[in-house]
C-alpha cells in the first residue's frame, strides 16, 4: 500500500511556473467506499493556469493545494464496499476530484468513470474534460441533424478541435474561425468543412463556403469581436454557446441581436454538467466518446510529455502561443 507521493503543488497564486513546486506527501489509508488511484499521465489544461492564477471560477477550499484537474490513472486498491464494476488495473478518470498532479490519490468510488481499455494512456488522460465538453455542446442545445451546419471561434483549441472530430462523426458540418492563416490546412485535415480567419473578409467567405447554409448554433470559446462577429453568421433564433472566454474580452452581444434576431445565449460549464448529470447520461457519453477515441476518430496531438520533476519547463511550455499539441506530465 502506498503511504507516501509526490505531488505538484502551490501554497499562493501567482505566475503558475512560479507557484509550483513538487512536494512529498502522505497518503491516507482507504475507507471501505474509497479506491486507490495510480496516476499515469495528466494534461496542462488552461484551467489548470487559471487556478494557479488564482483567477478561475472554481478554486481549492485552503492552500496548499495540489494542481491538476484532470489525469487517467489506474486502480491498485480499493476498500471492501466497492463495487465489482471497479477492478484492480482498470483505469479510471475522477472528473469532480481536484488535485490531480500527483503520483496516486484516493477517491470515492461514485466519483469514478471506468475508462475501457485499448485507449493509449496519453490520449486517456485528455477524455474527460474537452471531449465531453464537445460532445454536450453538440448535444445538449440545438437538436440537430445530419448535414446541418455548426459554427464556432477557438476552433484550434482542445474542444474546438473536439467539435469537428466529434461533429464530423455525426455527419454534422463545421464553419471553424481562427486567428492564424497556418490554422486552417491543419483543421481541414482534423475533418473541418470551412475554415476561416477572422477578418473583415469573413462573413463574405463563409457564406460562400456554405452556399448561404442555415447555422443554428454557435459555440464560444473567445468572447469579444470574434464572438459578436460569429453571431452575425447565426440564422435568426439561431443559439450561441458560451465555454470559455481565452481573449479575455468581455461576452459582446447587441440588443439588436436579442430582440430583433431572437438570437438565444447560454453557458456551459462541465463541471456543472457532471454534478448534476444522471450515471446514465455519463455512461452514454463516455461509451461514445470512448469508442471514438479507440477507433482514432478522436485523436488529440501531444507536442511533449515532461516528468513531473521538471513541471516548471512544462507549465511554461504550455504556455506558450502557437504549440502544434498538448503539454502532458508523465506520472505513473
Amino acid at each position: 500500500m502506498i503511504s507516501s507521493i509526490s505531488a505538484v503543488t502551490f501554497e499562493a497564486y501567482g505566475k503558475p511556473s512560479e507557484v509550483v513546486r513538487v512536494s512529498r506527501l502522505d497518503l491516507p489509508g482507504i475507507l471501505p467506499n474509497e479506491v486507490l488511484i495510480k496516476t499515469m499521465m495528466a494534461p496542462i489544461n488552461p484551467a489548470d493556469l487559471n487556478i494557479l492564477e488564482g483567477t478561475y471560477a472554481a478554486l481549492p477550499e485552503s492552500l496548499p493545494a495540489i494542481a491538476g484537474t484532470e489525469s487517467i490513472g489506474v486502480i491498485t486498491a480499493k476498500g471492501v464496499a466497492v463495487p465489482n464494476t471497479f477492478k484492480v488495473g482498470q483505469q479510471v478518470v475522477a472528473p469532480l476530484r481536484p488535485g490531480r498532479w500527483c503520483e496516486a490519490y484516493i477517491a470515492p468510488h461514485e466519483q469514478l468513470i471506468g475508462v475501457p481499455p485499448g485507449i493509449p494512456p496519453e490520449q486517456a488522460a485528455m477524455i474527460s474534460v474537452n471531449p465531453p465538453t464537445a460532445w454536450r455542446l453538440l448535444h445538449d442545445f440545438v437538436k440537430l441533424k445530419p448535414g446541418d451546419w455548426v459554427i464556432q471561434n477557438a476552433a484550434n483549441s482542445g474542444v474546438g478541435r473536439a467539435v469537428i472530430q466529434i461533429a464530423k462523426s455525426k455527419q454534422l458540418r463545421t464553419v471553424n474561425i481562427v486567428r492564424r492563416p497556418e490554422r486552417v490546412e491543419e483543421l481541414k485535415a482534423l475533418g473541418a468543412d470551412v475554415v476561416v480567419v477572422h477578418n473583415e473578409h469573413m462573413n463574405q467567405e463563409i457564406r460562400e463556403q456554405t452556399g448561404g447554409a442555415k447555422l443554428r448554433l454557435g459555440l464560444n470559446g473567445t468572447g469579444g469581436y470574434i464572438l459578436s462577429d460569429m453571431v452575425k453568421q447565426l440564422s435568426p433564433g439561431g443559439t450561441v454557446v458560451t465555454y470559455g472566454a481565452m481573449a479575455k474580452k468581455p461576452f459582446m452581444l447587441s440588443n439588436a441581436q436579442l430582440i430583433f434576431r431572437d438570437i438565444r445565449a447560454f453557458g456551459f460549464w462541465i463541471t456543472a454538467w457532471y454534478r448534476n448529470a444522471k450515471g446514465t447520461d455519463i455512461q452514454e457519453m463516455f461509451l461514445d466518446l470512448s469508442g471514438l477515441m479507440k477507433s482514432g476518430k478522436i485523436h488529440v496531438p501531444v507536442e511533449q510529455v515532461y516528468p513531473m520533476r521538471e513541471i516548471q519547463a512544462a507549465i511554461e511550455h504550455a504556455e506558450r502561443e502557437g504549440r502544434s499539441g498538448k503539454i502532458l506530465l508523465g506520472i505513473g
